[in-house]
């Protein structure tokens, strides 16, 4: 399975509204529910108001895009990251998935990640 490093960082917001959302960049992912509205965005379009946000977060993505019919995909590379101690916040689409990993623990990701058999794209400006 090839995975792949994406260059900004990223911030996970709580917001009061919609509107306080920027949109910019190339990555934006919004959730809403009966309890809250939730926003992953790249850090430099991060609002200021929001009432929580923590910042710090890289993310990578299976490359290419997955049928609904596969099954384990986010269980076998969550579990590799729970046995190396990294927590995750992830983010799914309808092609593919995202996993957002603490800045400071990519490399740790990533190295756990290769020796369980996962390949990263080899975009050497990206790698850890």
């Amino acid at each position: 399975m090839l995975l792949e490093w994406l260059k900004p960082e990223f911030t996970v917001c709580r917001l009061k509204a919609l509107d306080q959302a920027k949109v910019g960049g190339g990555y934006l992912f919004f959730a809403k529910t009966d309890h809250e509205l939730s926003l992953v965005c790249e850090s430099q379009y991060a609002p200021s108001d929001a009432p929580y946000l923590e910042a710090g977060w890289n993310a990578f993505r299976v490359k290419g895009q997955l049928e609904f019919s596969l099954i384990g995909i986010l269980s076998g590379i969550t579990g590799v990251l729970k046995d190396a101690k990294i927590g995750v916040f992830v983010v799914s689409t309808y092609d593919t998935d995202y996993v957002l990993v603490k800045t400071a623990q990519r490399e740790a990701a990533h190295e756990a990640l290769r020796r369980a058999g996962y390949a990263f794209e080899a975009r050497e400006e990206e790698l850890p």
